[in-house]
């Protein structure tokens, strides 16, 4: 059974999609009018509460939240490809920066431009300016989060850093721009956006 992938080409799904075609595996898309508000009926609430895309079904198994569905495609269907093996010390780096992303640089970016009012030492995503050269250092030694090999870590942390970038969310410095733009490079990644776009198109929403 292919992988199902609740999505909307407007929302988080649109990053899943890249990393479903980095990972490889057969999978089919399931719009989610998200406009009409069909994320919080009932028949997809039971699939997920939170009523939020992106949903990942594969089979019996439901992964919610995009970090998670990553990292989930990469130890399931690329493993040793994408995700380092459980043995393998890389692991360590592969997970910081993989759950550096949601927990840290989205919310100090969110506290920032909100006007936050939180103490940095109560706030686990401490400080805007500490979460940026934080950032850096993880793509310092680059070209990508794990040195020279590209996994599953880059979709996860360059795919927010590129969201947010295009969003003006962030500060695209030299070193995010370069490092996005080798991400963007990645066929996996054409051709997902490709995808995204053609879905926007026969939806209607260009």
């Amino acid at each position: 059974m292919a992988l199902v992938l609740h999505y909307h080409p407007y929302s988080r799904a649109a990053g899943t999609l890249w990393a479903l075609e980095e990972a490889g595996a057969p999978y089919e898309l399931k719009v989610v009018d998200i406009m009409k508000g069909a994320q919080k009926q009932p028949a997809f609430l039971a699939i997920n509460p939170m009523g939020k895309i992106p949903t990942l079904v594969d089979s019996d198994v439901v992964v919610t939240e995009s970090a998670a569905i990553a990292l989930y495609l990469a130890d399931r269907y690329a493993a040793g490809r994408l995700a380092p093996a459980l043995d393998d010390p890389r692991r360590g780096t592969y997970l910081r920066w993989s759950f550096f992303a949601p927990s840290v640089v989205e919310p100090a970016v969110m506290a920032k431009h909100g006007s936050w009012d939180v103490k940095e030492v109560s706030a686990g995503w401490g400080s805007y300016s500490t979460m940026l050269a934080a950032a850096e250092s993880a793509i310092a030694k680059g070209p990508f989060v794990l040195g020279e090999e590209f996994s599953m870590a880059d979709v996860v942390f360059g795919g927010l850093l590129r969201f947010l970038m295009m969003f003006q969310r962030i500060e695209p410095t030299p070193a995010f721009k370069a490092y996005v733009e080798r991400l963007d490079a990645r066929p996996a990644y054409q051709r997902a956006d490709a995808r995204n776009q053609a879905m926007r198109k026969e939806l209607g929403l260009q």
